[in-house]
């Protein structure tokens, strides 16, 4: 698309969250993504998750994020004070994760509206063998995938009903079902992934399972490899607060949104 670059190392492509580029001796990645705030969540968690969103879709290419550019075009009724404690979670969060922030545009906006109140990019930089990509994975790798189906669900069901839940299965286990929110990011399994090794090494490709979960994210990895893949259903690990929620709620964990669970190759 566009015009054409022999820099390209990795073009826009369904399936594919990251692309990359050749500059100089280095790999630089690009990734975009709307900026997501639900008010409900909490102003807080709510920007957590919104830039756990955008570095989960960066680290899938194995580079660790290092710069972000934001655009906020917000509802008209978001208060100062409200902004404040947005970008407040927001460049605590980023500086946790050693992101810089280096450009970016507010304002408020007639008609617009929650929860997608921008986009923002990421990118990230590492030396040109250091990345993976869906075309890296071959015949026979073996299939990880991390925390297990339907977190997002979980967490979000547990954040938005939680007297609901606390009366359905107890103080406890409400307690426990609201932390799996802050389990909805990849960042960390990511870098740990890669950090044990890449391509003949270790890891091949990841994917993280938004959309249509498990399955979505199995199928997207697969046909971004041009290659099939065999699941083992019975091997995939399910939380109990997982499983007592999508039943209660009657939804399949495994086609349920699920950021926070990496799909490794």
């Amino acid at each position: 698309l566009g015009a054409k670059s022999e820099e390209i190392l990795v073009g826009p492509q369904h399936g594919v969250d990251v692309g990359i580029v050749e500059i100089g001796d280095k790999a630089v990645s690009f990734t975009c993504d709307p900026v997501f705030i639900v008010p409900e969540y909490g102003w807080e968690r709510a920007a957590w998750f919104a830039i756990h969103i955008i570095a989960s879709d960066a680290v899938t290419c194995g580079l660790k994020p290092r710069f972000l550019s934001i655009d906020l075009n917000l509802p008209m009724e978001m208060t100062k004070e409200q902004l404040e404690i947005v970008w407040d979670t927001m460049h605590q969060e980023c500086e946790r994760l050693g992101i810089a922030v280096i450009c970016g545009h507010t304002a408020r906006y007639e008609n617009c509206h929650y929860p997608m109140v921008g986009g923002a990019t990421i990118v990230g930089i590492g030396e040109k063998n250091e990345y993976v990509t869906p075309k890296l994975a071959t015949t026979g790798d073996k299939i990880i995938i991390t925390k297990g189906p339907a977190i997002e669900a979980t967490g979000i069901f547990a954040t938005m009903f939680p007297q609901l839940i606390e009366k359905e299965f107890g103080h406890d286990f409400s307690q426990r079902a609201q932390q799996i929110f802050y389990k909805m990011s990849v960042v960390e399994d990511a870098m740990t992934a890669v950090g044990i090794g890449i391509r003949e090494n270790g890891v091949t490709a990841m994917h993280d399972a938004t959309e249509c979960g498990i399955w979505g994210g199995l199928y997207e990895l697969a046909q971004a490899a041009g290659l099939g893949v065999k699941v083992e259903k019975e091997r995939i690990v399910v939380e109990d607060c997982v499983e007592e929620i999508c039943s209660y709620f009657d939804i399949d964990p495994y086609v349920s949104i699920s950021e926070g669970t990496l799909i490794i190759a």
